[in-house]
């Protein structure tokens, strides 16, 4: 059995170990969705040349190097725009649950979120039926009224109870089954 290859293999794992950190989840609708207007960097670089000719002469350069990178697309103030309309739409979507739990307001975690859903006021469905009953059920029903003889699975709401079957009380005691014949 080869010992070092264990040992290397233990310790390549415990180096990876030190140097990975894990991969947490994030909010996708709270990011910039990859926008990046441009980017700058500054670099150094020096090369040393060797000749190797009658006279071995070294010659050695130094560069100072700036580098813009300007990325096709939408222009940068537009996609910041629309990266403040996404969030903002999640909040509006949000703040209706946010403002209508006051523990969240003591809360000193949540202070960033309370302060950004103060004074927004989700705007309510009015669409729903007043007896708060869907509009499936309401077309239900009708169909129902239009065709009594129709059994419908969960029929509870209309018609006469076509079943004969009774419950029967808590203290009833249930006959015994039959014994099998054993042949």
């Amino acid at each position: 059995m080869n010992y070092y290859f264990t040992g290397l293999l233990i310790l390549a794992m415990t180096i990876l170990a030190l140097f990975v950190e894990p991969a947490y989840p994030r909010n996708e609708y709270l990011n910039d969705y990859g926008v990046r207007c441009g980017e700058m960097e500054v670099s150094t670089e020096r090369r040393d040349t060797d000749y190797n000719y009658s006279d071995s002469n070294t010659h050695e350069d130094q560069y100072l190097r700036f580098t813009y990178r300007k990325y096709l697309g939408t222009d940068c103030k537009t996609a910041k725009e629309n990266v403040a309309i996404k969030q903002q739409l999640e909040l509006m979507k949000m703040c209706g649950r946010v403002n209508s739990n006051p523990s969240l307001a003591n809360n000193s975690n949540f202070n960033l979120l309370v302060s950004k859903c103060r004074g927004v006021t989700p705007s309510r469905d009015n669409t729903r039926p007043s007896d708060s009953q869907s509009l499936w059920d309401d077309m239900k029903d009708d169909y129902k009224k239009d065709n009594p003889e129709i059994n419908l699975m969960g029929d509870k709401l209309i018609g006469p109870k076509k079943s004969k079957l009774k419950i029967p009380p808590k203290d009833y005691i249930l006959p015994l089954p039959k014994p099998k014949n054993e042949d």
